[in-house]
């Protein structure tokens, strides 16, 4: 039997965005406990632009097909999937060690998805799960913020940081920002109490004793954002690039963690409820069909972007 063919993104050597190319190749076989989704949507993230580069070399296996973020259609169900069937509309995320949702389709495995929010279009699904997972394993899980405390967001206008005010506004956190002017009054709307923009101010000057601070920029970032915590305040990193680590933060009294996000169907149907009561909502600052995967990342590292950039196949 002639095995079915798909198109995808196949990457064959580190570089710029270039090295991303339209290729036609095999549909992946499905395994046990794995679904085949034929993918309406797949989210673009900062950090696919850093594994493109080589950043971190031994992270990545060429070729390959990059992307985490998935939503699509359930198109076969592999041997033990009992949660799903053909047609089902659902969303999650690859695993880092696995990806490939730059593509029509893609083998995932079932018990990191979720339904999808029936609020919202699978290409605007596909946003979700990444952000979702890293802020929600920051704040609910390592920061476990309380009513009252003061947390500082960090490029909150990005992918991760606005759905962070979400959450952190939800759990009762008084939530400080930085981002551009432009975008302070979209973070007003998704509950930010307090910006500043970074073009224009140091946040050093402009806040002081935060209980926790959630860092998606690194570098100077890291050893700065640790001048603004309170005395045993934690700083949460989610760049490459922290800046700072462990030791250096305990030498001043405080506490430093570096934050993934894991895959896990369970936590992303928290996600959903709160999608589908309107209580979290994820910007999508613009769609590229999937041919256009080179133009999305230079779009994603212009860093410029407000919310999140998602292919269409």
């Amino acid at each position: 039997m002639r095995t079915a063919r798909m198109h995808a993104i196949v990457q064959s050597a580190f570089g710029g965005p270039e090295v991303l190319v339209y290729s036609e190749t095999d549909v992946p076989e499905v395994g046990p406990g794995e679904v085949l989704l034929r993918v309406a949507g797949a989210g673009v993230n900062p950090g696919d632009a850093v594994l493109r580069a080589g950043r971190v070399p031994e992270l990545v296996t060429l070729p390959w097909t990059p992307g985490n973020d998935v939503a699509g259609v359930v198109e076969r169900v592999g041997e033990g999937v009992t949660r799903f069937v053909p047609g089902d509309e659902v969303y999650g995320m690859l695993a880092l060690a696995r990806r490939g949702a730059y593509a029509e389709y893609t083998a995932v495995p079932a018990d990191t998805l979720a339904f999808a929010p029936k609020n919202l279009d699978l290409a605007h699904a596909a946003a979700v799960p990444l952000v979702a997972f890293t802020a929600w394993q920051a704040l609910a899980v390592l920061a476990r913020v309380r009513p009252g405390d003061r947390v500082l967001i960090h490029a909150a206008a990005g992918g991760v940081g606005h759905v962070a005010v979400q959450l952190a506004t939800e759990f009762g956190a008084y939530v400080i920002g930085t981002a551009r002017a432009a975008n302070h009054d979209f973070l007003r709307e998704l509950g930010a109490d307090e910006l500043i923009d970074y073009t224009a101010t140091d946040f050093r000057a402009a806040v002081t004793g935060v209980d926790v601070v959630l860092d998606l920029v690194g570098g100077a970032y890291g050893p700065r954002s640790l001048d603004v915590l309170r005395p045993g305040g934690l700083l949460i990193g989610a760049s490459i690039d922290p800046g700072t680590d462990e030791l250096r933060a305990a030498a001043r009294g405080l506490r430093y963690v570096w934050v993934t996000a894991e895959p896990s169907g369970e936590v992303l149907e928290r996600i959903t409820e709160r999608i589908a009561a309107g209580r979290l909502r994820v910007a999508v600052q613009e769609t590229y069909p999937l041919a256009e995967a080179a133009e999305a990342h230079r779009a994603i590292e212009a860093k410029r972007t407000t919310g999140k950039i998602v292919l269409v196949p």
